[in-house]
């Protein structure tokens, strides 16, 4: 009974630290922000419009169409967003 229940308790761990694994910075451009709903149209560099809540923590405020970001997503849900960095510019010949 103890093998099973230890066995058990590290599934659960495996599955929380992948989980955790898929949740990451992803770089895109906002499409619209809906401050009444919670809402943001997000689009992923290279991907299609997503409409994720966006979590109490997000300022809605500070958020406009068009701002290069550089977004935490978990599943459906903005947890962050940052300024995207700015390329910086080539040197050479």
């Amino acid at each position: 009974m103890k093998k099973m229940a230890a066995i058990l308790v590290v599934v659960v761990m495996v599955v929380s630290l992948v989980s955790l694994a898929f949740a990451g910075a992803v770089k895109g451009t906002i499409k619209s922000v809906d401050a009444k709903a919670g809402t943001v149209v997000f689009c992923a560099d290279g991907g299609k419009d997503e409409t994720l809540k966006a979590d109490k923590a997000v300022d809605l405020g500070k958020l406009k169409a068009g701002d290069k970001v550089e977004a935490t997503v978990e599943k459906d849900m903005l947890m962050g967003v940052k300024a995207a960095a700015k390329a910086k510019a080539a040197v050479g010949c």
